[in-house]
């Protein structure tokens, strides 16, 4: 209906806005400070990713009640790494969040979520401009494989925190046994991170194949 789509053209427009303000404060930062601006990458710009990944949870509300017609797993499963890896790993060690990898993370997704998100705002409106269409569809296929290794990597270093500082260790209380060990947690995640992310390629493919085959490029340019 006109409202919903309304209503989705809004959602469009604020995550577009959060993650241009973010890509461009990082790019002007950099430009202006360096090297000196990654270690202060998440400490700049860290309330405003959060606030966006937080409001991405609503993309999964909106396969679920069919006012989008994106396939529910492969969405459910990048906005949860990036849940699980912004809030649980970066955000609970301040150590990690000045590393290096974080500014390559935030780049990563601010790149891919741009691009992702100027697109649906046109889309929504019936505007299809073809190299924007290419863009959308391509650039996830190189960049998410990358924003991949950068999770991995960060969980990698963040391994050595967890362990020192007992972050979401627990022991349970007689009559129970058995601690959950946080860092074991962590590289079990790794494996479903990897395994996620060859799933997730195979949806990028076909949606970029159902959006830009030579029908579809056709009939979008008449």
């Amino acid at each position: 209906s006109f409202t919903m789509n309304m209503y989705l053209f809004v959602y469009d427009l604020m995550q577009f806005c959060g993650h241009s303000w973010i890509f461009t404060n990082m790019i002007i930062r950099f430009m202006t400070f360096g090297k000196d601006s990654l270690a202060d990458t998440f400490h700049s710009i860290g309330l405003v990713m959060r606030l966006c990944q937080l409001l991405s949870v609503l993309e999964i509300l909106h396969i679920l009640i069919g006012i989008d017609k994106s396939r529910l797993l492969p969405r459910f499963l990048q906005i949860t790494e990036r849940i699980i890896i912004l809030f649980v790993v970066i955000n609970s060690q301040e150590e990690v969040q000045g590393k290096y990898v974080v500014c390559v993370l935030f780049f990563l997704w601010n790149l891919l979520d741009v691009v992702r998100y100027t697109y649906n705002m046109l889309a929504r409106m019936g505007i299809y401009y073809l190299p924007l269409t290419w863009l959308n569809f391509s650039l996830c296929i190189p960049l998410y494989p990358l924003s991949v290794l950068a999770k991995g990597f960060a969980i990698c270093v963040s391994l050595p925190y967890f362990e020192s500082f007992g972050t979401y260790s627990i022991k349970l209380p007689f009559p129970f046994t058995f601690s959950i060990y946080f860092p074991y947690v962590l590289k079990m995640y790794l494996l479903v991170l990897f395994a996620g992310m060859c799933f997730i390629i195979q949806n990028l493919f076909s949606e970029r194949m159902a959006h830009l085959g030579t029908g579809n490029i056709k009939n979008k340019r008449s």
